[in-house]
């Protein structure tokens, strides 16, 4: 359970830190356009802070936690998501700069896939212990 805690904690800090990064980065670059920077901090509170905080609910009421592969669960899961983030704050940078890159397209979509991959695997563990 403490997993669950720190995780939600690390992606608070990580959601307000890309806040900010957003905020000063197109401050000092002079931008007014649209970027994805703008939805890094948000995709950091929704899909991890307040993920974990209802997992590490879910947790208490039916033991996920206690699931055979829990563990390889939320290293998939983690991975997936800060590589979604990650992406994003790259093509966020770059639009800033007008420097975008399109084969990023491919690593885009391989977070994609491990984050979708471990979103259905969340649904199958807790069906489970349901």
């Amino acid at each position: 359970m403490k997993k669950l805690f720190y995780s939600a904690l690390f992606y608070m800090i990580l959601g307000q830190l890309f806040g900010v990064f957003y905020r000063e980065y197109t401050k000092m670059n002079d931008f007014t356009g649209i970027t994805q920077l703008a939805t890094v901090h948000t995709h950091a509170f929704t899909l991890g802070m307040f993920f974990f905080l209802i997992v590490l609910a879910l947790d208490k009421g039916f033991s996920l936690s206690s699931s055979k592969n829990f563990n390889k669960w939320v290293i998939l899961y983690n991975a997936g998501l800060l590589g979604v983030l990650t992406t994003m704050t790259i093509r966020g940078i770059g639009q800033v700069n007008g420097t975008e890159i399109a084969s990023f397209n491919y690593i885009a979509g391989l977070s994609h896939t491990f984050f979708a991959v471990a979103v259905v695997w969340f649904f199958v563990m807790l069906k489970k212990k349901i």
